[in-house]
């Protein structure tokens, strides 16, 4: 089994303001195998703003993946040494984000109508590192319903530029009249073309994303191509991933079994960044709101570690106010 599992078999898709370095090291606490994407860092960011906040990770975090947003070839290059001094494992090139502040920085979804400008800073990235560079994007812009305009860009960039992996969003990016939480939603999915595009280039890993939630949509389309991406359901259902290691990635073992151990162990993370860095510790248990849902007094547990009122409170002191869930429910 293990030969057949490849680096992108699963993974968790990078998403803006959610998937920053804490966390990423929540998700680890719960699977270790499971490929992590940062947040979409711009080019411009990384070359005229403060490197070390955008691009420090926890050594736990591996296997981790920057993404990238830009469309100059010399800076993506630039960027992408960066990345590799960091020690990312991959660079991701975002031309799937359908944003108009993403669109006015001529990156994100519309790069899909330029695909030899993207094959030539995919080809500019490899050439300046050694890492995997891969590239994000949808199956089309705008209401254009053509296979061939994807198949199109896949061939272009897979040709000139070198890209071997390619994560779809299998639903087009309508760059006008809808916002990014819409474009999530609104454009049709259509897994079909994501897995044509399998059959047409085999010898490329194609891996698909975009409103798989369970395991068993996991387990099917693992079926028709190399790999899964999962957004937001891992997000607001983060246990959902403990079996991911066992049961997808060849794991003997799982690494978490008892929330309650995953939730003291991101208390003494907290604990650790206060000191470290001075991070408030709200900044880091935002990202593990998700944790007990879909169990008894999971509300009451959320409000506490949402309630800003208790942010001058050390992390471990909120914890046993959040452990009270218990007695609160047995009281109802």
């Amino acid at each position: 089994m293990n030969q057949q599992i490849g680096p992108w078999r699963l993974s968790v898709a990078p998403m803006m303001d959610w998937t920053d370095r804490h966390c990423r090291f929540f998700h680890r606490l719960l699977t270790r195998r499971t490929r992590l994407y940062t947040e979409m860092v711009t080019t411009g960011a990384l070359l005229h703003g403060d490197v070390p906040r955008h691009l420090d990770f926890n050594a736990e975090e591996h296997p981790v993946a920057l993404q990238l947003g830009g469309s100059e070839p010399d800076d993506l290059a630039r960027c992408a040494r960066l990345a590799a001094d960091w020690g990312y494992d991959e660079i991701n090139l975002n031309c799937g984000c359908p944003s108009e502040r993403v669109q006015r920085g001529a990156f994100g979804a519309c790069l899909m109508a330029e695909a030899p400008l993207v094959a030539d800073g995919v080809k500019a990235m490899r050439d300046a590192v050694d890492l995997p560079v891969t590239v994000k994007h949808r199956i089309g812009i705008d209401r254009g319903e053509s296979y061939d305009f994807v198949r199109d860009f896949v061939g272009t960039v897979s040709e000139r530029g070198g890209c071997e992996t390619f994560i779809v969003h299998a639903r087009n990016a309508w760059l006008k009249g809808l916002s990014p939480k819409e474009n999530r939603e609104v454009p049709p999915l259509r897994y079909e073309l994501v897995h044509r595009l399998k059959t047409d280039f085999p010898a490329l890993t194609i891996v698909v994303n975009g409103g798989i939630t369970t395991g068993t949509q996991i387990a099917d389309q693992l079926t028709h191509v190399d790999g899964v991406m999962v957004g937001r359901e891992a997000y607001h259902h983060p246990w959902s991933m403990v079996g991911w290691d066992v049961d997808l990635l060849g794991a003997e073992q799982a690494v978490a079994t008892d929330r309650d151990a995953v939730e003291l162990a991101m208390v003494a993370y907290m604990e650790r960044e206060a000191v470290a860095h001075g991070t408030p510790w709200t900044h880091v248990a935002r990202h593990m709101l998700g944790l007990w849902n879909g169990t008894p007094g999971a509300r009451r547990w959320r409000q506490v570690w949402s309630d800003h009122h208790l942010k001058a409170l050390p992390p471990r002191e909120v914890w046993a106010r959040a452990r009270q869930r218990e007695t609160h429910h047995a009281a109802a």
